[in-house]
This record gives structure tokens, C-alpha cells and sequence, in this order.
């Protein structure tokens, strides 16, 4: 194993460790972490002419925001809860136009999204006891 190798073992430990022992806040804020991640990676293949790279960070980001619409308690969220849907949806369809178009500039508006919901969301940790 060589140290590239080992390093990404350990990683995936870590990873694999911290979202055992995360609280269900806790792995969303984890989750809105890697879509603001996968959508910085998306903006750099873009400017660096790398489409295949853009197409994975961008089907990521993608399945994050999935994964969080798809968890929303529609029946106990109310009106939070429908706003995020409809912002989820709008982000996603915002990820698939930036890929089909190559715009990195519609990757702004996702991530200025990303960040504001985000900031939100690790606002009121310390209300959920996380």
C-alpha cells in the first residue's frame, strides 16, 4: 500500500466513523457540506475544460440534494419543509442546466443557495442538541 493509498483508507475511516456517531442534524449538515464541496470541484473542471470531472461533481451534488429532499418530513415540517422541497428541486434543476450549458456562473446562484441554507442549517445546532 503506498502512502496515496493509505491516506485514502484512513479517510474513509474517518468518514465512515464520523457519520456512525452523527446525530440525524449532524449528517445533514454533513451532507449540505459535500454538496458546497462537490459544487466548488464542479466550478473548477469547468475552468479547467474537464467534463467528465464536471458531469461526476455535478451528478453528486445532485444526489445529495436528492437524498435531502427525499428525508424531508413532509408531514411534521410544514411549511419549512415545502420551501425546501421546492429549493431543492430548484437547485437541482440548476445543476443540470449549468452542466448542459458548461456555465459556471449558474453554478453561483446553486452555491450562493447551498451556502445561505447551509449557514442556516449550522445556525440551530445548538437548538437540536447537536
Amino acid at each position: 500500500m503506498n502512502a496515496r493509498q493509505a491516506m485514502s483508507a484512513y479517510s474513509n475511516t474517518q468518514i465512515h466513523s464520523g457519520i456512525m456517531d452523527a446525530s440525524p442534524h449532524k449528517l445533514t449538515a454533513m451532507l449540505l457540506g459535500g454538496a458546497v464541496d462537490r459544487v466548488n470541484a464542479a466550478r473548477g473542471a469547468i475552468e479547467k475544460g474537464d467534463v467528465a470531472r464536471r458531469g461526476e461533481m455535478l451528478g453528486k451534488t445532485i444526489s445529495i440534494l436528492a437524498q435531502l429532499q427525499a428525508d424531508l418530513d413532509m408531514s411534521q415540517g410544514g411549511e419549512i419543509a415545502q420551501n425546501l422541497e421546492a429549493l431543492y428541486d430548484y437547485m437541482i434543476r440548476g445543476l443540470v442546466d449549468a452542466n448542459r450549458e458548461n456555465d459556471a456562473k449558474k453554478l453561483d446562484e446553486v452555491q450562493a443557495l447551498l451556502s445561505e441554507v447551509k449557514a442556516g442549517w449550522d445556525g440551530i445546532k445548538d437548538q437540536v442538541g447537536s
